[in-house]
């Protein structure tokens, strides 16, 4: 079986909108795009050393994908950009007709029954980066087995929240911790079952 997990970035106030760069994410009148850019060095040792180990794929809604490809294809060697080029990428779109990143595969139609099946096969973990709606739609129809959660120390106010007021009850047990010195919390969720 292979599980579904989240990695995300969120304010104390649940904000998951646009946090790493000006501009990010306008949509909806969104203002503060980047708002954890000044935690952003500090935010990648834990995702690095704690969040990112291999074997691993990924899991993208089209939007995400599609900031995340033209970076990380041409980003200089590092660790970091050698594992997101080299793992299998699936991304979830009805628009897009190629991915157009090495190791990487459409999933379009009826997504959930797609990612049901998928999650039955063998292979490493599916690890989601951003794609809130995305996320939404996993939690609403229980296919996430853990959430990877990065919270930072900092209010938004507005933005759309990682969790829709829609979300259905749902239980976790926290496995890990971690705070970096700037106050950037690490908690890792498993799924119970209630």
């Amino acid at each position: 079986m292979r599980e579904i997990s989240i990695l995300s970035f969120i304010s104390i106030d649940g904000v998951a909108q646009g946090p790493t760069q000006p501009g990010e994410d306008p949509s909806g009148g969104f203002e503060h795009s980047g708002w954890m850019a000044e935690y952003f060095d500090d935010a990648m040792k834990l995702v690095n050393g704690e969040l990112m180990e291999a074997p691993i794929s990924f899991l993208f809604g089209r939007k995400t994908y599609e900031m995340f490809m033209p970076h990380w294809s041409s980003a200089p060697k590092s660790a970091h950009a050698e594992l997101l080029n080299n793992a299998p990428k699936l991304v979830v779109s009805n628009s897009l007709k190629e991915p157009g990143w090495t190791n990487s595969q459409l999933i379009s139609g009826d997504v959930v029954a797609s990612l049901r099946a998928i999650s039955k096969q063998d292979g490493p973990r599916l690890q989601v980066h951003g794609s809130i709606e995305l996320i939404q739609t996993l939690l609403a129809h229980d296919l996430i087995g853990e959430l990877r959660l990065l919270t930072f120390p900092v209010v938004v106010g507005t933005g759309r929240k990682l969790f829709a007021d829609t979300t259905p009850l749902s239980s976790f047990k926290l496995t890990r911790s971690n705070v970096t010195d700037m106050g950037i919390t690490m908690n890792i969720y498993r799924r119970e079952t209630l």
